[in-house]
């Protein structure tokens, strides 16, 4: 900031000092937020009311001067006027008062000669002098990567940010309410674990002072959650932070708010209908309708979701039938005929992942039913007993983006113990998103879980209903700083 303009805010800051008035009181009062002043303008009447704000716009016109201040709820307009005020507060104001301060005023409505609802200023403080010019409307700030390290600017000067998030509250609460009219209960699950697990990625490390043990940051809710099935309760979910660390990109953040629930005793035929019923409620809710933008694609969320079976899709746009014996040198050969990057040390199912990601899904526009995913990418699922290759697993798919993921949930614990090992294998020979042995959970069930249904998703769907990158849908995303 250049220090000319400083200088010139703190001397309006002493000014206010000096003229014996609180810059920076411990307190405001407040009669009516400026909507619900507007609402009841002819209730109101002549009567003195009390309002507060912060400065939008200052237009001093000699002995009088026109202001906008604004709330959350919005803004109000201030007519001050030296004839209807203390002449040396009217001066206070329009010679030391900037866009962006916090004031409070007192005064009575009025309609001016424009008809427009106005506040008639008699008295006013100030709540918070700022020292910093605000960015306004007209010249707010062009830089992406600024509004998000600045988030407050962003929501300082664009409506549309601060709506963005009021949207976001509507996402997680209709899911909130959804589940609990169905009878789930709400958990809250430790954020440090022993072992993670529960998801294909790599975790965060963090040292435990008191109990000196270093601790995994959550990657999933999905564990935990499973063990309260063991412990007897039937309908379970939780809404938290999950902390992967991996790369950023329009789908991936490091930390960000998913969601789990898990039913015992139901199938996947009967979570289908659920979630496709809770898939659209959340749409219709957050966007007012059932039809969004993303990308280029028009996409609608009315009609029935149809399925896609994996093997069938992948067969169709690879020529590899999965089913059969498929090695993971016949898998990198394709990749290498349709130019797919990946790494040496991927195992059969990373590989089948890898490729999938980059041929079926990038066809997959409308809502649809991705089910049947092979066993190798899916250690937490039960088999299908039609097919020992695939598991009973669907994802949602629209828009080439993979918004939510199921299962028949895998309960056989010798079952889950040879998965582990399996994919513990391909974390030691360089896989670093490769699961791990979790004993405890393996212990839980060998004590016995009933067979069940669950299913997650996470904030990536309110960003793909918003048609913008996940990083844009959090208020505060983790950024590099700035050298």
């Amino acid at each position: 900031m250049r220090e000319d303009i400083l200088q010139v805010k703190l001397d309006k800051l002493e000014n206010i000092k000096e003229f014996g008035m609180e810059a920076y009181p411990e307190k405001a009062e407040r009669d009516f937020s400026n909507a619900q002043a507007l609402e009841k303008f002819e209730e109101i009447g002549e009567e003195k009311i009390t309002l507060v704000g912060r400065v939008r716009s200052l237009r001093p016109m000699g002995g009088s001067a026109f202001a906008n201040i604004e709330d959350e709820s919005g803004k109000m307009q201030l007519f001050l006027n030296k004839g209807n005020m203390n002449e040396e507060l009217f001066r206070l104001f329009t010679k030391n008062a900037d866009l962006g301060d916090f004031v409070q005023v007192t005064g009575q409505l009025f309609l001016t000669k424009t008809e427009e609802k106005s506040l008639k200023v008699t008295d006013w403080k100030m709540l918070s002098k700022n020292i910093r010019p605000i960015p306004t409307e007209h010249f707010g700030i062009k830089d992406e990567e600024q509004l998000l390290r600045q988030r407050y600017l962003d929501l300082m000067i664009n409506p549309d940010t601060r709506e963005l998030f009021r949207k976001k509250n509507v996402f997680w609460q209709t899911i909130r309410n959804f589940l609990a009219s169905d009878g789930f209960l709400e958990v809250q699950n430790p954020v440090f674990e022993h072992t993670p697990g529960g998801a294909d990625a790599e975790p965060f490390i963090t040292h435990h002072n008191a109990l000196d043990q270093d601790f995994f940051m959550r990657i999933s809710l999905e564990l935990s959650l499973k063990r309260l099935l063991v412990g007897g309760y039937e309908k379970v979910f939780e809404i938290g932070r999950v902390f992967r660390n991996e790369g950023i990109d329009r789908h991936h953040l490091q930390e960000f708010d998913h969601m789990e629930f898990y039913a015992a005793y139901w199938d996947l035929k009967k979570g289908m209908e659920f979630s496709e019923k809770m898939a659209r409620e959340v749409v219709k809710n957050v966007t007012g309708g059932l039809v969004t933008q993303y990308e280029e694609s028009t996409i609608d969320w009315e009609n029935q979701f149809p399925v896609v079976d994996y093997f069938d899709a992948f067969k169709k746009e690879t020529g590899i039938n999965l089913s059969d014996e498929v090695s993971v040198a016949d898998l990198m050969k394709k990749a290498d005929e349709l130019g797919i990057k990946y790494e040496k040390s991927y195992g059969k199912g990373r590989m089948i992942d890898t490729v999938y990601k980059k041929t079926v899904r990038l066809k997959m526009i409308q809502p649809c039913f991705l089910i049947g995913h092979p066993i190798e990418v899916s250690p937490l699922a039960k088999k299908d007993p039609a097919n020992p290759n695939k598991v009973l697993r669907f994802q949602i798919v629209a828009g080439t983006a993979e918004l939510c993921n199921a299962f028949a949930e895998l309960n056989d614990p010798i079952d889950q113990r040879a998965r582990f090992e399996d994919q513990m294998a391909l974390r030691e020979a360089g896989d670093a998103e490769a699961q791990m042995i979790d004993e405890d959970f393996v212990q839980a069930l060998e004590y016995g879980m009933p067979p069940a249904f669950g299913f997650g998703l996470s904030e990536r769907f309110f960003s793909f209903l918003m048609n913008k990158s996940i990083r844009e849908c959090v208020i505060f995303p983790p950024m590099k700083e700035k050298e």
